[in-house]
């Protein structure tokens, strides 16, 4: 347990490290003000536009990568749902960046090519399948939404129950977007979905 703890702790650090915002403060953006207010790689994709979003797409699914990696070389597999587990939460919720962060989506994409490689990249063909033929927002839901479904093919149904358990917090995270919020004044105010 004190090995999954060190490795939630790794991963959590990695996963803090606010990429979006970094790329987004280059451009001369705060991707917290912007668009749907999300510092992550979607909304930076829609403000700065696709050339200069690359480097958020790929730094956040790297710091996912990485806090697999770290997990399963310090504790095994479940050391690497750890990881990246650590590595979900620092990025929605990162330290570094006023604990105002993205969904983790891409940090979750990253992490899965740790968890399961083989339907990581099947899921990853079939992202840019459907992106080529149809758009990159069926591709991306496609790719990270059939992940679990792809893993049961290739994987133990504890893990595919573990992936599922990661990925409640993507869910959450978008759950409590929707939520009403309250503004100074005790009157709650609509927050603008996502489309």
């Amino acid at each position: 347990m004190a090995e999954l703890g060190l490795v939630a702790i790794i991963g959590y650090l990695l996963g803090s490290i606010p990429i979006a915002l970094l790329v987004g403060r280059a451009h001369g953006v705060d991707l917290r003000e912007v668009g749907d207010r999300n510092p992550g790689a979607w909304n930076a994709m829609e403000q700065l536009g696709g050339r200069a979003a690359a480097p958020v797409f790929l730094g956040d699914g790297l710091k996912g990568l990485a806090a697999g990696l770290a997990g399963v070389a310090l504790s095994g597999v479940w050391g690497g749902y750890a990881g990246l587990a650590g590595a979900m939460v620092g990025h929605a919720l990162p330290v570094f960046a006023s604990f105002r962060g993205g969904k983790s989506v891409m940090t979750f994409a990253g992490g899965a090519f740790v968890l399961a490689p083989i339907a990581a990249a099947g899921c990853l063909a079939a992202c840019l399948g459907l992106s080529a033929l149809r758009s990159f927002r069926l591709g991306a839901r496609v790719g990270v939404f059939g992940f679990p479904l792809a893993q049961l093919l290739v994987d133990p149904v504890e893990e595919v129950a573990a992936t599922g358990a990661v990925m409640t917090l993507i869910g959450l995270l978008y759950l409590a977007e929707r939520l009403p919020r309250r503004g100074r004044d005790g009157r709650a105010r609509s927050v603008r979905p996502r489309t």
